[in-house]
């Protein structure tokens, strides 16, 4: 891989039994990744912590990481130990991803964590992987052979979300989109965020978060990401959709023929028909150049050297579905893009 290009890592769902997942970010290793990400959501996949154990086994060089756990599901102390059994299990390799929960919590009638809560969690890990005593409440409490903390990173995508990860994380894994004006604007309210902390701002990593899918027809294959349109739309994102030329001709709804919801459907094509009942194929392909890292092997190349230029230390590829391990894209990406 080019050592000018930022590190590259891919998503993988803890969709399979552990050890094809252990072999899936084993090949990822292989093809020149520079870390697997593993997301947390008890419903939907395998254990994270379990997960990432099993890859920690199977590979010797690449990060592993959560991406991203919560403090609702996994109160702090929890978390403080997986982490710290993970940093034993694969010294230095670690980095640990937290949100306001997703689909974690949206199943289980948890709202999202307030930015209050995820500042006490934050602190509760530095402090207690530091090795120092916590007082939660009733009393402080200490880790046992406290190893340090790994990076801790925050993901965020609306304003007010980017400017506090840029208060109290390591590095932030932005989800608002790689257009220029969108992608600056949200690296600008991280940043924004840290001088108010009294941090450097260059010293807040950034990784931003991209969908990918290697294909020499971008117009062929581009209802693959209309589900990720509606998604946006759904959670509000209909103006910036439409400020980057992307027309959605009505508006996308939550509907019993995609479960859980657009992102995490269990069918993707039945999520594909449904969101294209609003979202045709001109909006498709513009969405798919804006929002997303697609096209054949020079393309993506060229849009990694984009968001580089716009500010990111990394780039975080995702795979359309959650329910089947991305071994394809890992193989496009080793072939086209990491080679």
């Amino acid at each position: 891989m080019d050592k000018d290009r930022p590190l590259i890592g891919i998503r993988i769902p803890p969709c399979a039994p552990a050890p094809e997942l252990a072999a899936a970010a084993q090949r990822a290793e292989r093809a020149g990744f520079g870390a697997a990400w593993f997301p947390d959501s008890q419903l939907l996949w395998r254990d994270v912590w379990v997960t990432l154990a099993a890859a920690a086994g199977a590979t010797t060089g690449i990060q592993l990481g959560a991406a991203v756990t919560n403090f609702e599901t996994r109160h702090p102390s929890v978390t403080a130990s997986a982490i710290r059994t993970l940093q034993e299990m694969a010294p230095g390799r670690l980095a640990v991803g937290v949100g306001a929960g997703s689909s974690s919590i949206k199943h289980i009638g948890t709202p999202p964590t307030r930015r209050s809560h995820l500042r006490t969690g934050f602190d509760a890990l530095r402090t207690l992987l530091a090795g120092d005593a916590y007082d939660f409440g009733s009393g402080a409490g200490r880790l046992r052979d406290a190893v340090g903390a790994p990076p801790l990173y925050m993901a965020a995508s609306g304003p007010r979300n980017l400017e506090f990860a840029g208060e109290v994380a390591d590095g932030v894994m932005v989800l608002s989109g790689i257009s220029e004006k969108l992608l600056t604007a949200a690296i600008g309210r991280v940043r924004t965020g840290a001088r108010r902390a009294g941090r450097d701002p260059d010293a807040v990593r950034i990784i931003v978060a991209a969908f990918a899918h290697v294909t020499h027809d971008i117009r062929r294959d581009c209802g693959i990401v209309k589900p990720l349109c509606a998604d946006l739309v759904l959670r509000g994102a209909g103006q910036a959709l439409a400020e980057e030329g992307i027309d959605v001709t009505g508006r996308p709804r939550e509907d019993p023929r995609v479960y859980p919801d657009y992102r995490h459907a269990e069918n993707w094509d039945d999520a594909i028909q449904v969101a294209g009942e609003v979202i045709d194929d001109d909006a498709a392909v513009r969405f798919a150049e804006r929002f997303c890292v697609v096209g054949d092997g020079a393309q993506i190349r060229r849009r990694i050297a984009e968001i580089t230029e716009f500010g990111a230390d990394e780039i975080y590829v995702q795979g359309v579905g959650s329910y089947d391990l991305p071994l394809q894209l890992i193989d496009d990406f080793g072939r086209e893009v990491l080679a």
